[in-house]
């Protein structure tokens, strides 16, 4: 027994997997060249096995893919192990691929640990272009979250601003727990008709927990089952398959915690067959059913004209889209307005016009979502805050369905297609002077490209929350500037601070590699970008009816 453990290690597998891998990429290039066929340019792989693992960073790689651009062209190619990826640095790469030619570009990479192992495959974001499951759940989606169903969100949205006007005036120094809140609370109620309670109310703790665990699931290279598929197939007992052990208790764990917020708001329309659904101790003391029912996208779905309980396949579809409300929600607006509080400060030049547009549309009262056309400059505010820091520099990966041949160039079938978002926005032809923030690139008779059509996804993975995120920051941002004058920190003696601009995206690096866990061995894959924090001044603009 102990030779054949001995025959199983670590060492003994990886070196076999490796070798295996190696064997695909090598009878696959013979395949290219004898096609005549060549891949996009890129970086000459350091070594035969590990491609270009090493010279991939995990900090800030939008920044070395876009000088990889200026020195191999538009499309880059890299390999790690026998795993393809391919980066599309301008918006005619993208559009060309990732819109036109969506048929095949729409596919998602697939995630071993945080999908197919802890079985939450189906979840928004991983779900199979092919799969009859997506097109259900984006259209229950799209028709949740359109221009027309989002203003029935309006009043849930204007509560939650004025909630997190009331919290800078009462404790500025924590203006990004406030963000948080208000984030999260706007997304809990219009998901599941949730009311968040405060900071670190019991139900959000819960949520956030399980995207914790979700983040540790995604981390870049984690695991080595993400660069050698096969490995998925090692029995729990051998030696080095502790991954299947970690994969399987997560996805227990998170399965329960994705089903308290779907309880909770089938108990709030107050049909208590619902319970028949459900075993355990799924409900908390402190989750009791309120009887205070607020309309939500869950509570509208759930809804049946007979007033039966949907199937389980149709509550499946709920689930996961709700959960993608929580999941795409809460980190793109906490980013995107964390960095609107550095910009501001900053900047006092673009607050002070932006502050004078308001006062003129809404003098002595609060700006609402009705005065969204009349103030453009807080709308290209909104453009340019998303444009000059992205909130996921290199989007979501997209994965080729076949074969395909662009600009000369053939991209094999099952590449990871990633779109340097950060590189487009930050393009000079499009943007002069790209590292300056200037909302007024998006006003005038000629405005520069806007860049929605870039930050929210592409294709038929476009975001399609998009509508309800643009809104919910409109609102945030035009009442805190109509309530507070932002500008740097001060020290003792009065003078400014130049607040340090540094992010995190949550990637972490390690000296070595282990067999279960390669952090900082392998490529990026999603990564939200994050403000470190920063210190500023929140001063209220007089004593007004505002507060």
């Amino acid at each position: 027994m102990g030779q054949w453990n001995d025959f199983l290690s670590p060492g003994v597998v990886f070196f076999g997997v490796v070798a295996y891998y190696g064997c695909l990429w090598a009878l696959a290039g013979f395949r290219f060249r004898a096609k005549g066929l060549r891949l996009p340019p890129g970086p000459t792989p350091q070594s035969f096995i590990f491609g270009n693992l090493a010279q991939v960073p995990k900090v800030e790689p939008w920044l070395t893919f876009t000088s990889w651009a200026q020195t191999y062209g538009p499309i880059v190619h890299f390999r790690v192990f026998n795993n393809h990826t391919v980066l599309l640095n301008t918006a005619k790469a993208v559009f060309d691929l990732l819109e036109s030619r969506s048929s095949v570009y729409s596919e998602r990479p697939t995630q071993w640990m945080a999908g197919e192992l802890t079985g939450r495959k189906y979840g928004v974001f991983m779900t199979s272009f092919s799969d009859p499951r997506y097109k259900v759940m984006r259209r229950l989606l799209q028709q949740g979250l359109n221009s027309r169903a989002s203003k029935s969100y309006r009043p849930i949205q204007m509560q939650e601003t004025l909630v997190l006007l009331q919290g800078l005036a009462d404790n500025p120094r924590d203006f990004a727990a406030h963000i948080r809140r208000n984030a999260v609370a706007v997304i809990m109620k219009v998901a599941y008709g949730y009311q968040v309670s405060s900071n670190d109310d019991q139900m959000v703790s819960t949520l956030e927990e399980a995207f914790r665990i979700h983040a540790t699931l995604i981390v870049p290279g984690k695991y080595w089952v993400e660069l050698f598929p096969m490995l998925r197939f090692l029995p729990e007992w051998m030696p080095g398959a502790g991954f299947r052990r970690v994969a399987r208790e997560f996805g227990k764990t998170l399965h329960r915690v994705e089903e308290i917020p779907l309880v909770w708001a089938r108990e709030n329309m107050v049909l208590p067959s619902f319970h028949l659904l459900f075993l355990g101790n799924i409900l908390t003391d402190s989750l009791q059913d309120t009887g205070d029912f607020v309309e939500s996208f869950t509570s509208r779905n759930l809804s049946t004209d007979d007033g039966r309980v949907p199937d389980d396949t149709k509550l499946d579809y709920i689930k996961w889209c709700a959960a993608a409300l929580y999941i795409g929600g809460g980190d793109t607006t906490v980013s995107a307005l964390t960095t609107f509080f550095l910009l501001m400060s900053l900047y006092p030049e673009v607050q002070k016009q932006a502050q004078r547009d308001i006062d003129r549309i809404a003098p002595n009262r609060h700006p609402t979502l009705d005065d969204h056309e009349s103030l453009p400059y807080i709308r290209a505010m909104i453009k340019e805050i998303l444009r000059w820091a992205p909130v996921a520099p290199l989007g979501i990966p997209h994965r080729v369905m076949e074969d395909n041949i662009y600009e000369n160039y053939f991209i094999p079938k099952d590449t990871r297609i990633i779109a340097n978002i950060w590189a487009i926005t930050h393009d000079e032809e499009m943007y002069p002077n790209p590292q300056l923030f200037d909302p007024a690139r998006h006003l005038g008779e000629s405005p520069q490209p806007d860049p929605f059509k870039f930050v929210f996804g592409f294709g038929r993975r476009v975001c399609p929350g998009a509508h309800l995120a643009e809104m919910s920051l409109f609102l945030n941002i035009a009442n805190i500037l109509a309530t507070f004058d932002i500008s740097k920190a001060v020290d003792e003696r009065g003078v400014a601070i130049d607040p340090s601009i540094a992010w995190t995206t949550g990637v972490t690096r390690s000296e070595y590699c282990s067999f279960n866990s390669v952090d900082g061995c392998a490529d990026p894959l999603l990564m939200y970008r994050h403000l470190k924090p920063f210190d500023c001044q929140i001063k209220p603009r007089s004593k007004s009816v505002f507060l």
